[in-house]
C-alpha cells in the first residue's frame, strides 16, 4: 500500500486521457502555437511513430485517425528529439524516420511556373515552396528517399508512387555551375542527382 504522502502516476491510460484533454484544450481553428509553449518535461511517453507513418501507444497502432491528427498538431522536434506538448507538459516520443507521410501531390501549372503541394497522412496539405523544400537521401536498396519539410523541424517521407511522378517531372537545370537532374516547385528547383547519374534515377 502506498504512503498516504507519496504522489501516485497515472496510468498509462490515465495519462493518455490527460495528454488528449490537454491538447484538446490547446487546439485552435490553426496549428497551436507549439513553438511559444515551454512547459517542465514530464518523461517519456510509451508512444512510437512507425517509418511508415502508424502511431502506436503501449505497442497497440492508435485506430483513431482523429486523435492521431490531434497528437501531430502539438509535435515539436528539439536536439533532435521528439516530443508532445501543451502548455503544461512535454512528453518524450520515439519516432523511427519522421513523423508524417506524404500520401497524395496535386500539380498546378508546369515547368517554372509549376507547383506541387502534398497531403500529409494526417491531412494536412503543404505546398513545395522555397519555405517547404524537397530533399533526397541515399536509400539502401540504390536510389532515393524523398522528404518533404512540413513545418518547423519536422518532416514528411514522400511515399514511392509520388517519387516516381516525381522524377516523370525532372529535368536538367544547371546549378553552381553543375548540371542537375531535379524538379520545379513554387519557384524553386530542387535537385535529385547529379545529371549524370540521371539516367536511372530510381
Amino acid at each position: 500500500m502506498a504512503n498516504q504522502g507519496q504522489k501516485q502516476e497515472p496510468n498509462p491510460v490515465q495519462r493518455l486521457d490527460g495528454l488528449t484533454h490537454a491538447a484538446r484544450g490547446a487546439a485552435t481553428k490553426g496549428l497551436p502555437p507549439v513553438h511559444l509553449w515551454n512547459p517542465p518535461f514530464c518523461g517519456d511517453l510509451d508512444m512510437r511513430i512507425a517509418s511508415d507513418g502508424t502511431w502506436f501507444y503501449l505497442g497497440t497502432p492508435i485506430g483513431r485517425p482523429a486523435l492521431v491528427k490531434l497528437f501531430s498538431t502539438i509535435l515539436k522536434r528539439e536536439d533532435g528529439k521528439y516530443f508532445l506538448v501543451t502548455p503544461v507538459e512535454k512528453v518524450g516520443i520515439r519516432v523511427d524516420d519522421v513523423p508524417f507521410l506524404a500520401v497524395e501531390m496535386e500539380k498546378a501549372g508546369e515547368g517554372a511556373a509549376r507547383t506541387l503541394s502534398f497531403r500529409t497522412n494526417v491531412d494536412e496539405w503543404v505546398p513545395c515552396d522555397g519555405a517547404h523544400r524537397l530533399r533526397f537521401e541515399a536509400a539502401a536498396d540504390g536510389g532515393l528517399t524523398p522528404y518533404l519539410h512540413v513545418r518547423a523541424d519536422l518532416w514528411a517521407k514522400v511515399t514511392r508512387a509520388l517519387y516516381y511522378d516525381l522524377v516523370e517531372m525532372g529535368e536538367i537545370r544547371l546549378v553552381d555551375g553543375r548540371e542537375m537532374f531535379g524538379v520545379m516547385s513554387g519557384g524553386a528547383f530542387f535537385s535529385m542527382a547529379d545529371a549524370a547519374q540521371a539516367r536511372d534515377p530510381v
